[in-house]
C-alpha cells in the first residue's frame, strides 16, 4: 500500500536521495551486515502507522525487496494474532534463521496501556491509562535488545473518540484539567513511558532504547479531510540541508533528556522532503483526498532506518 512505483505516480526521483550528516562519514545499509550485527537479537518497533512504515521499510531493505522462504513468521511467539473479529493483528514478527535476528513491530498508537472495560462488549470503551506503559513492552521487553518508539499523530479528539476511548490516571478516569488537553495528555503520557522504561534499563543491560522523534506533514491548504494537498514532486525544493543543532521535535527531546533512552531524530530532515509523500496516488483513499502524512517506500523512512543502523 505504500509502494509508490505500483501506482499512478511517474517522477522517481525521491528514491535517489541520500542523507549526509556533516563531518559524518554514515556507513550505508547492507541487509546482510544488518543480520550479522543483529545475531541472536531481536529489534522492536513499538509505535503508529508511521512506526509501521519504519518497520516495513527495514524489512524490504534487509530483503532487498524480495520474497524470501527462508524467512519465518513468528508472530504467534508474541501474541501477534487476528483477534476475533478483527480484521489484522497487532502487529508482526519475522525471524531470519540465518543468524537468529527478529524484527517485529507492535501497534499502540500513543505508548500506553488500552483496556476494555468490558471484555464482554464488543462496542465497549477503552480506558487509555496514561500513567501505564503498553502491556506488551511489560511482557517482551526481557525478549528485545533494540527498541524504538515512536507517538504523535493519533493525540487529537477525533482519533479518541473514534476509538472510544477514556483518559485514565491512577486507575481512574482522569479528572485533572491540565492533563485533559490533547497536548499536555501526550506529553504526559510520553513522558511517563519513557521514564518507567529508563527504570527497567538496568535490569536489562543489553537493550539499547531510542525514541523516534515525531515524522512531519506536509498538507497545504488545509488537512486531510478538507483538501489539503502535498503535490510538489521535485526534491528539497523547500531546502536542501538541516542546519539547526538542537531537535525540532521539543516534546521529543525534553522526554529523553536525562534518561539513557537515545533520541532518533528524523524531523529536521524529513521536514525538507514534501515531496516524498504517497500524496493523490494512494490506493486506498477517496476522490480529492491525499495522504501527505504516510511517505512512499522505498523512501524517506529508508533514511531513518539507514540512521538507526549507524547509531545501532
Amino acid at each position: 500500500m505504500w509502494a509508490c512505483r505500483m501506482m499512478q505516480r511517474q517522477d522517481f526521483a525521491f528514491e535517489k536521495l541520500r542523507w549526509q550528516p556533516k563531518d559524518c562519514e554514515m556507513e550505508e545499509f547492507e541487509g546482510s551486515k544488518f543480520l550479522k550485527r543483529m545475531k541472536d537479537k531481536t529489534l522492536a518497533f513499538v509505535g503508529d502507522s508511521l512506526g509501521r512504515q519504519q518497520f516495513q521499510s527495514l524489512m524490504c531493505m534487509i530483503t532487498a525487496g524480495k520474497n524470501s522462504p527462508d524467512v519465518l513468521d513468528v508472530g504467534k511467539d508474541y501474541g501477534l494474532v487476528i483477534p476475533p473479529g478483527g480484521k489484522r493483528p497487532n502487529g508482526w514478527a519475522y525471524r531470519f534463521p540465518s543468524t537468529n535476528t527478529t524484527v517485529l513491530y507492535y501497534w499502540s498508537s500513543t505508548l500506553c496501556d488500552l483496556e476494555p472495560l468490558d471484555i464482554l462488549d464488543p462496542q465497549t470503551e477503552y480506558a487509555m491509562h496514561l500513567d501505564r506503559p503498553p502491556a506488551f513492552l511489560r511482557d517482551f521487553l526481557d525478549r528485545i535488545d533494540v527498541l524504538v518508539l515512536n507517538s504523535g499523530h493519533h493525540w487529537n479528539r477525533g482519533k479518541l473518540k473514534a476509538n472510544k476511548w477514556i483518559m485514565y490516571v491512577g486507575g481512574k478516569p482522569n479528572t485533572n484539567r491540565r492533563i485533559a488537553d490533547m497536548g499536555s495528555a501526550k506529553n504526559f503520557t510520553i513522558h511517563s513511558t519513557l521514564k518507567w522504561l529508563n527504570s527497567q534499563l538496568p535490569k536489562h543491560p543489553h537493550l539499547k532504547a531510542f525514541y523516534r522523534s515525531i515524522s512531519p506533514r506536509h498538507f497545504v491548504n488545509g488537512d486531510w479531510n478538507s483538501g489539503g494537498s502535498c503535490n510538489n514532486t521535485i526534491p528539497m525544493s523547500i531546502g536542501k540541508e538541516v542546519l539547526q543543532e538542537e531537535s525540532t521535535d521539543q516534546s521529543a527531546a525534553s522526554a529523553v533528556k536525562g534518561t539513557r533512552i537515545a533520541l532518533l531524530d528524523i524531523t529536521a530532515l524529513s521536514q525538507v522532503r514534501d515531496e516524498g509523500h504517497i500524496s493523490r496516488f494512494s490506493i486506498t483513499a477517496s476522490p480529492g483526498v491525499q495522504d501527505c502524512l504516510h511517505w512512499c517506500l522505498p523512501g524517506v523512512p529508508d533514511t531513518w532506518n539507514e540512521i538507526l543502523f549507524a547509531l545501532i
